[in-house]
């Protein structure tokens, strides 16, 4: 038995670890009201549980349109976008031209606003770091960030959110939080949820909501894994990936085995379309094969469905129902149906499971002996049956469409690491013909150069994806090569693609304008190595608050126009759509952020950038006034696997 394993396994740490405890720090009473926690609706915590199927059973569904719950959630959320996105157009200085009249004149047929989506890529903690401080610089929450040429409300504005590996963890923390805010989630007392100083291999600070040791920790994880396989379902490393995950990333005690991905869709903020549409992304990956070709077909995790636009599976089974035996796309009338498998951490797992490779080359790092020792035993008894993946056994999609479904004739479904086919923004979801997504903010904090910074890799996979027949009739702007990208600085700064609707075919669907956000060094070099486990307060603090600079190229000091042609990006396909004349200030917008279609495709020299504003000084508390000044020492492991992310 796996759990025997595990649980051998998890003794020998144990007696190793010696009853090794944290120090206990005052819990924050402020952190708890603030950083609300979503539903814990799994009837047995992390163990998947039979219960009878509904009357109305639920059944995969084609790809062809959008489901029946996203479709209503989304006249609900369209309207509530546009007050919010009044008030933002309006302070952004579009001289000549009334965006609040503009937004009156249309309101009545919110289809003819602006639909704004926003993708953060992976990469680690790095990326959950540095994404953050974008959300927070788009989030009217923030305090202080609505002001003239602040970019909050941006966040209120848009309809979608999606999030892969470390991108992924900040958009699960935040909703399977209720939606909470960066900014409560990172709150400098102790007991706030954010404490990454100890990395996954410890556990919590005993400061925060839990408080137990790094024995009583691992005895957690090794108790809820069992219990799901003693229940009858197939194990992978991603179930404790997951598990280990939540408790850094969920506010429930015990690392909230109870809370579901799909719970999200009964919370109150997204029942009232008061957030974005949460989505993460991960691909599929046969056994046994080790790298991700640009064929593979890319799955989504939102509150209502997984499944797949491609016209590989086209399909999509509800979430809340992951773990039920679906036979050509139905549940046998003589089965009963599953829920509690879509755990919030398996699924934030799932998308980021890049980190089995890490501990594939567990022998060529440093990390202490106790955890090779560890992780060594686990992957003996796991990685024999490919279960270094994520295991979506029994197979939602099996015996449906076997045409082209390459798993359909397989009972088992892995899923990967949704950056693995170098797409680590996830873009994917966004340019769907049927979601309408008009512009896309996409915050990369990809690690493509030997320093960990984005040259746009992911934007050219993208791109590159589009023009073969798994691109399904989706359409994306072009994008020109990595050496180019570098050679004209466009990893420097915000560049946008797709700024000229007549480059694309007429009468074919029009891609989204993609806002390219690539991460960059401000007041902090945010180029944290990926496989970073740990990362005390005042270096968290001094990232987010760099991504906030990055996003907002430092609230508009550095390029004092950049508020007001984030307002021309967001405007500019439904200006086109409803035929209004572009303003000149609109123009001049895109002639400095447009790409240009310049190609440079020589050798670039490295790529080594410095703070672009005043570095912050990560011995002091000089970022804000109520810092930890606690290091805690961390395992950061640069490997050369998955450079781009």
């Amino acid at each position: 038995m796996k759990s025997t394993l595990l649980a051998a396994a998890l003794s020998s740490f144990l007696a190793l670890s010696n009853g090794y405890a944290l120090d206990v720090d005052e819990a924050a009473i402020e952190i708890f009201q603030n950083a609300r926690r979503a539903l814990p609706n799994s009837p047995r915590g992390y163990t998947p549980s039979k219960v009878d199927c509904p009357r109305d059973a639920p059944s995969v569904r084609s790809a062809s349109s959008l489901s029946p719950n996203e479709t209503a959630w989304l006249e609900k959320r369209r309207n509530n976008t546009i007050t919010p996105m009044r008030t933002l157009l309006s302070r952004l200085n579009i001289t000549d031209f009334d965006a609040g009249q503009y937004i009156d004149n249309h309101a009545q047929n919110a289809s003819a606003l602006p639909n704004i989506g926003i993708a953060v890529s992976g990469g680690g903690w790095r990326a959950l770091m540095n994404g953050a401080g974008a959300l927070k610089a788009f989030d009217s929450r923030t305090p202080n960030n609505t002001g003239d040429g602040k970019l909050g409300g941006l966040l209120q504005s848009a309809t979608y959110l999606s999030g892969l590996s470390g991108g992924g963890w900040l958009v699960g923390s935040l909703f399977m939080n209720n939606y909470s805010t960066v900014g409560a989630l990172q709150a400098d007392d102790s007991g706030s949820v954010w404490e990454f100083g100890n990395s996954v291999f410890e556990g919590p600070e005993s400061g925060s909501i839990q408080l137990f040791s790094t024995a009583e920790y691992y005895g957690h994880l090794v108790s809820d894994v069992g219990g799901k396989e003693d229940a009858g379902f197939d194990l992978s490393l991603t179930d404790i990936w997951g598990r280990a995950l939540s408790f850094q990333l969920i506010n429930a005690t015990d690392g909230g085995p109870a809370y579901t991905f799909s719970s999200i869709a009964i919370s109150q903020p997204f029942i009232d379309a008061d957030s974005p549409f949460p989505i993460l992304v991960a691909d599929a990956r046969a056994p046994g094969e080790t790298l991700i070709g640009g064929n593979a077909t890319v799955y989504e995790f939102n509150p209502f469905e997984m499944g797949s636009w491609d016209p590989t599976s086209y399909g999509f089974v509800p979430t809340q129902y992951l773990g039920t035996n679906f036979t050509a796309g139905r549940v046998p009338d003589d089965d009963r149906c599953v829920v509690g498998f879509d755990n919030g951490g398996y699924i934030m797992g799932t998308s980021s499971s890049l980190f089995n490779q890490f501990l594939l080359q567990l022998n060529s790092t440093d990390i202490p002996d106790s955890l090779r020792s560890l992780f060594a035993d686990i992957l003996g008894g796991l990685d024999q049956d490919n279960d270094d993946i994520a295991d979506y056994t029994p197979n939602p999609f099996f015996h449906y469409n076997p045409e082209t479904n390459p798993s359909a004739n397989s009972t088992r479904l892995t899923l990967v690491d949704g950056g693995e086919d170098l797409q680590n923004i996830p873009l994917h979801p966004l340019i769907q013909p049927n979601r309408n997504v008009d512009v896309i903010f996409a915050v990369d904090s990809s690690a493509d150069t030997n320093d960990n910074w984005p040259n746009a890799t992911a934007l050219v996979a993208t791109y590159e994806r589009s023009l073969t027949d798994l691109a399904n009739n989706t359409v994306f702007p072009s994008i020109p090569d990595q050496n180019t990208i570098v050679n004209l600085g466009l990893n420097t700064h915000p560049t946008f693609f797709g700024c000229d609707v007549s480059n694309f075919t007429e009468g074919a669907h029009i891609p989204p304008l993609i806002v390219y956000i690539p991460n960059s060094p401000y007041i902090t070099y945010s180029n944290q190595p990926t496989f970073t486990f740990s990362t005390n307060n005042t270096y968290r603090d001094a990232i987010i608050l760099n991504g906030q600079d990055v996003a907002t190229m430092g609230n508009g000091t550095v390029d004092e126009t950049w508020p007001t042609c984030v307002g021309c990006a967001i405007l500019s396909r439904s200006l086109d759509r409803t035929g209004t004349e572009v303003p000149e200030v609109c123009q001049q917008c895109f002639n400095h952020f447009c790409w240009n279609g310049t190609i440079d495709s020589s050798e670039p020299a490295p790529y080594e950038p410095t703070p672009i504003l005043a570095q912050v000084d990560l011995s002091s508390k000089g970022i804000s006034s109520k810092l930890f000044n606690r290091w805690t020492a961390g395992v950061a492991i640069v490997m050369a696997i998955a450079p781009s992310l």
